[in-house]
């Protein structure tokens, strides 16, 4: 039997106490030190393999650039305020799809969990859209909002949207039919039932879904600045990549990776701060 916290039946948790009702996040755990240590350790080892494979020879010499060259690149970068204004610009270009790519997901995944006739009618078709290549719509978000951010937004949100859509409407779906009839038992209206029964029970699951649209608007801003755009961290890699500067292009490439870690821990941070009520996952 799972051990419980005095005043309340959710599992204990090694980094998790209760005090008057509230979880509160103690001490890191064993455990959790020494998954931080081999997580260093790991990327130390492969900052270590990629110096040798650019020293010894073992890649082409075009592609053998060293951390040392991409750290060189970036503090020249960073002075000369080249990534900073690039970086400011695919940012506002993700949190600008984010947003709307996520009201617009979580409207109509809300909608459609508690319509289930019209999402018969119209799930083939969100289907069909849905399994478009994205990268293959650039071209014409292109043409139809020129090179700039509307462009990146657009091709962006067509990512966002059907996560969002697809967590939300799951969310909704998932409620237990026991509920809803106790609820309609006990007299409540529809709005109660929908502010007091579904809304709570799909909120984990559109926040998963706009944990993940997060990460997939910055991959689908970068994809659009990729093909063609005045500015943006796509567009510094495209532009070295033609100039075959890789020590450029690796500096770029782990930039936008911490920055995809950084995000995803901040949504992490959010969502359990928004909802405490949820019990603690076991990690």
């Amino acid at each position: 039997m799972a051990k419980t916290d005095l005043v309340g039946t959710v599992p204990a948790h090694p980094e998790v106490r209760r005090r008057n009702g509230v979880l509160l996040r103690m001490r890191p755990s064993r455990e959790t030190i020494l998954v931080r240590i081999a997580q260093v350790a790991l990327l130390l080892t492969l900052l270590a393999l990629w110096d040798l494979s650019a020293t010894r020879g073992w890649l082409d010499p075009v592609l053998a650039k060293s951390p040392g060259q991409a750290w060189d690149y970036f503090t020249g970068a960073v002075a000369s305020g080249e990534l900073w204004t690039n970086t400011q610009a695919t940012m506002a270009a993700v949190l600008t799809a984010w947003v709307v790519a996520g009201a617009v997901g979580v409207a109509a995944g809300v909608a459609l969990g508690l319509l289930p006739r019209t999402e018969r009618v119209l799930t083939p078709f969100l289907e069909a859209i849905n399994a478009m290549p994205r990268i293959a719509l650039a071209p014409l978000f292109i043409v139809a909002f020129g090179i700039n951010m509307s462009a990146k937004v657009a091709l962006a949100s067509t990512l966002v949207v059907f996560i969002v859509l697809a967590g939300a409407r799951a969310g909704v779906r998932s409620t237990d039919a026991e509920w809803l009839r106790l609820s309609t038992i006990l007299g409540a209206k529809k709005h109660q039932v929908f502010l007091k029964v579904l809304l709570p029970v799909a909120t984990p699951a559109i926040f998963s879904a706009l944990r993940l649209g997060l990460i997939y608007s910055l991959l689908g801003v970068i994809g659009s600045e990729l093909i063609s755009s005045r500015d943006g961290l796509g567009q510094l890699v495209a532009s070295y990549s033609a100039t075959f500067r890789m020590d450029a292009v690796y500096a770029i490439l782990i930039m936008l990776a911490l920055i995809a870690v950084a995000l995803n821990q901040l949504m992490g941070m959010l969502e359990r701060k928004l909802l405490r009520w949820q019990p603690p996952a076991d990690r």
